[in-house]
């Protein structure tokens, strides 16, 4: 071996040898030793650019290269148009919006009933389309989860076109059909071109070219067009309940339903994906198995489980009320978190996965504990130090971004500037979290640098103190990596103890970076000194995991950006940073989980330095763009609001006070609305003094306008609540009844701290709506949510049953019982008042009207009943 200096620093080799190694001690000739515990700078942030450009990369070819469409010439009879499916959708969406009880939904309807008599027509003349417009009188919705706890959604009047596939000569092909299932209504506030015209095309479209090939099938094809599912899901649920668990004479097929698919929009475009499935695996097998541009990913199912995603399907109706097994698609746009390969999709069960898990757990154990063993106290000590490293990276990257999200309303005219251009989050919120995420993870490195210099110190004391320093910088450098393996480790642990699909990511993160380091890295000789960690390792060990989630990630973020703008589900509730910070910690998250093996490179590089300079440059840069040219909201990524001429009586008791009537202007979105109020002018007024509770959820800040707001509206549009009879015997009963005049939809919340049960009729048609029993409760409310059509009745009988006083109050908050009333009640009404229709001429391009199954139409009459009448 060449002699050297005994100083490391004058080495200019990037590796390191050891000498002779019959002494398990290492060397005992300092001069024979050469150690250089230094990294390339250019390495490093090469490595940055190749992990940012890949990811990019990756997102585009996983979610942004579709197929080009083709026209009704080019896939011929039995193939599939996209060309001819968007002439649906501008068909559709030229009726306006067209939500439940309105003339343009019948004419959208009527609309789909063309298309599928058309079908019906032209199929191949061994092939059988049958098709049925059938109609739904009454329905109550009771799920017990998600959305929908303590809820009971009462529907009426509701029309379906329902279309069945099937070949003419194979009668057993009838006995199995597959369910494929969308809606054609859809809110007040949109025309629906993405929710859902465009699934309704496609399954048009689909139809058709099955009714030219189907005489080939094994299988029955119905295609159900569904109205109600905006308002609740009430077009699945009427179509299970009414039809098939009764086996009406309409659909003789109805039993025979054995897989139901889905299709469901949550953006505007982008590839349908499928973010919901099971819960038999058959379903997704197959389709994996033919499907040519397969699009999933179990990320998707664990989050829409968890309830991270605040929205439902028609799937939850198949799978959770019919039983049924299927698959769930929906449209993503850029607000989707599902992952997809693009040309292929993996699918493998529970049960081969818990194998793969508990072999890989237990072999990382048994490795762990044996090189603990063979280090003894002194890798026992680094393992804990290393893996303190870990916890002050995550400290470090959350507090880092946090602080930024909490300190950018302060400097920006919106506290989300950065939703009309996600990537700004990058800079925002990205930059802060890595460089807080380096220097925690610095911190530890310099900790555990200075354990083993000491340790050193004693077990090479005849190498020269500057080798010693070097040996303790190397082996923290491992160290350091291997507590990453140490953190994907605890998370599959943890997933696979709750079964949690999605922790095959943690697999993949453990597994592959392990394998390049023990292949590139590892040596099972204590007397051999460590060396620098080699580039190819980390090259090898991450291009399989970041080819798999990256992507992923970045859809991730994207519906995390997306979701900041319909965050409060109460308006003016929350602070204005709380919708960063929430963006902020997954940033930090995504950072700690996926950069930690990357970070451990740079401790022993020149690149710390020009790494928090390029971070602090990115950061200014980003701040500057928000506080200057750049807008939040633009007139294609506007800002939810929501414009309602409230008629307010619930302080109108004693019958003298007269209705409180003024226009509101609130949003979803966090931040003020001054700016919004000074562009419509008219004297509108902004803060906290109306709040009105709107039953589903309350406002606590809007603007509003209280001059001129008496026309478009008369008294006796407002609903009736009267007292008809109270029996107080041992058991307290009273029977209330509602008018909701001409509103055929509207939200009851019943006092659930004061009753026990209740039950609801139909006053007109003496039908049981609701029966006793079964009600779930949140906050002290079950709320009962009614939409119809025009022939839905608007009169109604309930009976309340209170809580038995001798048994003393179940729920009862006495503090607050003074100040909640017995019953609230808001009834909607879609018409535009002379003062509504003034404010939306005026509304700002950048606001567009949101509109959900909780959301009040235009016009909203709210009334109450105290808990003393």
């Amino acid at each position: 071996m060449r002699k050297r200096p005994n100083s490391s620093s004058a080495a200019k080799s990037n590796s390191s040898t050891s000498g002779d190694t019959s002494d398990k001690k290492g060397p005992q000739n300092s001069d024979d030793v050469v150690v250089a515990a230094k990294r390339s700078t250019f390495v490093v942030l090469t490595l940055f650019v190749l992990v940012v450009n890949g990811s990019w990369a990756i997102y585009h070819y996983q979610f942004e290269s579709l197929p080009a469409p083709l026209s009704a010439v080019q896939v011929g009879k039995r193939g599939f148009s996209e060309l001819e499916a968007i002439k649906h959708v501008k068909a559709l969406t030229q009726f306006g919006p067209h939500p439940v009880g309105s003339d343009a939904l019948d004419r959208a309807l009527q609309y789909v009933l063309a298309a599928s008599e058309s079908i019906k027509k032209t199929a191949h003349w061994e092939v059988d389309v049958e098709i049925d417009f059938f109609h739904t009188r009454y329905g109550a919705n009771r799920l017990v989860s998600g959305l929908f706890k303590g809820k009971t959604l009462v529907y009426s009047d509701l029309n379906h076109v329902a279309m069945r596939i099937l070949p003419k000569y194979a009668t057993e092909a009838g006995e199995n059909a597959i369910l494929v299932s969308s809606h054609i209504d859809t809110v007040f506030s949109g025309e629906g071109a993405g929710d859902c015209s465009s699934c309704v095309a496609v399954m048009l479209e689909l139809a058709r070219g099955i009714s030219q090939w189907a005489h080939g099938f094994k299988h029955a094809v119905i295609f159900l067009f569904n109205t109600g599912e905006e308002e609740g899901l009430n077009g699945a649920h009427s179509f299970i309940t009414q039809v098939l668990t009764k086996r009406c004479l309409l659909h003789p097929w109805s039993d025979t339903v054995r897989m139901a698919i889905d299709l469901e929009a949550m953006g505007i475009g982008g590839k349908s994906t499928i973010f919901q499935a099971g819960p038999n695996p058959w379903a997704i097998e197959n389709f994996a198995a033919v499907a040519k541009y397969p699009s999933a990913q179990i990320v998707a199912q664990d989050l829409f489980s968890s309830g991270a995603i605040k929205s439902a399907t028609d799937f939850q109706i198949y799978k959770e009320v019919a039983g049924l097994s299927g698959l769930d698609f929906a449209f993503l746009d850029d607000t989707a978190v599902y992952h997809t390969k693009g040309t292929y999709i993996v699918v493998f069960r529970q049960r081969l996965a818990n194998m793969f898990y508990n072999s890989t757990i237990m072999q990382s154990l048994l490795i762990w504990v044996t090189s603990i063993m063979m280090g003894g106290s002194s890798a026992l000590i680094s393992l804990a130090l290393s893996s303190l490293s870990i916890i002050l990276m995550w400290i470090s990257s959350i507090a880092f971004a946090a602080v930024a999200a909490f300190c950018l309303p302060l400097v920006s005219a919106s506290p989300v500037p950065y939703v009309s251009n996600p990537w700004l989050v990058v800079g925002l919120f990205g930059v802060p979290a890595l460089l807080g995420a380096f220097i925690g993870q610095h911190l530890g490195y310099l900790i555990l640098r200075r354990y083993l210099s000491a340790v050193y110190s004693t077990r090479y004391r005849d190498l020269s103190s500057s080798v010693q320093a070097d040996i303790a910088k190397l082996d923290s450098e491992r160290w350091l990596f291997k507590a990453g393996l140490i953190q994907w480790l605890l998370l599959l642990i943890l997933g696979n103890y709750y079964k949690i699909g999605s922790t095959y990511l943690a697999l993949v993160w453990l597994v592959s970076p392990a394998f390049a380091y023990g292949l590139l890295e590892a040596t099972l000789s204590p007397a051999r000194l460590p060396k620098p960690l080699k580039t190819l390792t980390l090259v090898i060990g991450l291009s399989f995991p970041f080819l798999l989630s990256s992507g992923m990630i970045i859809r991730l973020t994207s519906i995390m950006v997306g979701s900041t703008v319909r965050l409060e589900r109460n308006p003016g509730s929350n602070p204005e940073w709380i919708g960063n910070i929430v963006v902020a910690i997954l940033i930090a998250a995504i950072v700690c989980l996926t950069l930690v093996y990357l970070l451990s490179y740079i401790h022993i590089s020149g690149a710390k330095v020009p790494i928090i300079i390029i971070t602090s440059i990115l950061f200014g840069l980003s701040i500057c763009s928000v506080v200057g040219f750049l807008q939040a909201f633009t007139e294609d990524t506007a800002r939810a609001v929501n414009v309602v001429h409230v008629v307010d009586t619930t302080g109108k008791h004693g019958g003298k006070q007269e209705p409180d009537s003024y226009v509101s202007l609130f949003s979803t979105t966090p931040g003020n609305l001054i700016k919004e109020a000074e562009k419509i002018g008219k004297k509108m007024v902004c803060g906290k003094d109306k709040m009105p509770d709107f039953v589903s959820f309350s406002v606590n800040y809007s603007c509003w306008i209280d001059e001129d707001v008496l026309a478009g509206w008369d008294k006796s549009d407002i609903p009736a609540i009267h007292v008809e009879r109270d029996m107080m015997d041992e058991n307290r009963i009273t029977e209330i009844s509602l008018d909701t005049k001409f509103s055929t939809r509207w939200t009851l919340g019943i006092n659930m701290e004061e009753i026990e049960d209740f039950q609801l009729k139909d006053v007109g048609e003496s039908e049981e709506l609701i029966p006793l029993g079964g009600k779930t409760i949140v906050d002290g409310w079950h709320i009962i949510q009614f939409s119809g059509g025009k022939k839905a009745p608007t009169k109604f009988s309930l009976t309340l049953s209170w809580i038995n006083e001798k048994h003393g109050p179940m729920t009862r908050n006495e503090g607050s019982r003074g100040e909640r009333p017995l019953l609230k009640l808001r009834t909607d009404v879609d018409r535009l008042t002379p003062q509504t229709q003034d404010v939306l001429t005026k509304l700002p391009p950048w606001c567009s009207l949101f509109g959900k199954s909780t959301s009040p139409h235009t016009l909203a009459f709210l009334s109450s009943l105290p808990i003393v009448f």
